[in-house]
């Protein structure tokens, strides 16, 4: 089993969906979170199942809601380092950025 390394930003990035999911309806931000929790439990057990999208940056849907978390494997610490949670409407280019400020 893998660790996973949450980077700030994709933790600002689960803050500030929650807060707008928060805005919508009270609790749907409570509910985007687990999901997320979810869907970083189920990479942490199988993250080779998952398929490289640009880089080294392996990319997986949430369910419910329409994200999608981006992450790479460092194999030799068994860690998991995600580093982006977008609205699959952002712009690719914006995922990019966001790895490079990440990485910086």
């Amino acid at each position: 089993m893998y660790k996973a390394v949450i980077l700030p930003a994709a933790a600002l990035d689960v803050k500030e969906a929650a807060d707008w999911y928060n805005e919508k309806k009270k609790g749907l931000g409570k509910r985007f979170t687990k999901e997320v929790r979810s869907k970083v439990k189920f990479i942490c057990t199988n993250p080779e199942t998952i398929s490289i999208r640009y880089y080294n940056t392996r990319c997986i849907l949430l369910e419910i809601f329409p994200f999608m978390i981006h992450f790479s494997i460092d194999e030799d610490q068994k860690i998991l380092i995600i580093s982006a949670v977008f609205h699959t409407s952002r712009n690719s280019g914006n995922w990019l950025m966001n790895i490079d400020d990440s990485v910086k």
